[in-house]
């Protein structure tokens, strides 16, 4: 990675954590790189984790891969990629892509059910 890669995915992660504490979680930062098995770019939200991604070409199934072997690493219930939107600057116009599994389960937690069909790949559901 280049050093404008990395300086630009450096300024992307603090737009995340920017956000997101301006959202309400106040606990959200940076995770310091380097540790053996990866969790995410983004500590602070308990139970997630976060893959950023400013990036110019979409590489989503390679993406989806690498949050949920860091998810798995984290302990995680739930593993999201929020990548940059071209053109966009800030985190609230950036995308959050998540399996189909990691969005059940997230669905059951927000609405507190237990879903008819076992969620596969997103940990539990509730």
């Amino acid at each position: 990675m280049t050093s404008r890669n990395k300086a630009k995915g450096s300024a992307w992660e603090r737009a995340i954590v920017e956000h997101l504490k301006a959202a309400g979680w106040p606990f959200a930062e940076r995770r310091l790189a380097g540790s053996a098995k990866d969790r995410g770019d983004i500590a602070g939200v308990v139970g997630i984790v976060i893959e950023a991604k400013n990036e110019a070409r979409l590489k989503l199934a390679e993406w989806i891969t690498e949050t949920e072997e860091e998810r798995n690493n984290d302990g995680a219930w739930l593993g999201v990629v929020w990548h940059k939107r071209i053109g966009k600057t800030s985190a609230a116009d950036g995308y959050v892509t998540m399996t189909g599994a990691q969005f059940t389960a997230l669905l059951a937690r927000a609405l507190d059910i237990q879903p008819a069909v076992p969620v596969e790949d997103g940990g539990e559901a509730a």
